[in-house]
């Protein structure tokens, strides 16, 4: 059992509302981190996506930082502004 897993459990029994959508939680943490990771990779700021996507920059750093009801299309707008495409999975 790794140190994350060993710190979630423990906190899991003292929080246990905290933990309850945390699966969910880190999915969008994820997608954010991502978008973030490929726009600094391609060399854009989060205005220069702003501009692009016809938004402000504070919708791109929301996207970043808060992913959560984010529209497939705006995703696709973002990815081929960054020179990506999104790949959707039901698994």
């Amino acid at each position: 059992m790794s140190d994350l897993q060993k710190y979630k459990k423990e906190r899991m029994a003292e929080q246990p509302d905290f933990w309850k959508d945390y699966e969910e939680r880190f999915e969008t943490f994820k997608l954010g981190v991502l978008l973030k990771q490929a726009r600094m990779e391609a060399g854009l700021t989060q205005k220069q996506i702003a501009d692009e996507l016809k938004t402000t920059k504070s919708v791109i750093s929301r996207m970043e930082n808060h992913a959560t009801d984010i529209r497939l299309s705006t995703l696709e707008k973002f990815a081929k502004t960054v020179g990506r495409h999104i790949h959707v999975a039901l698994v």
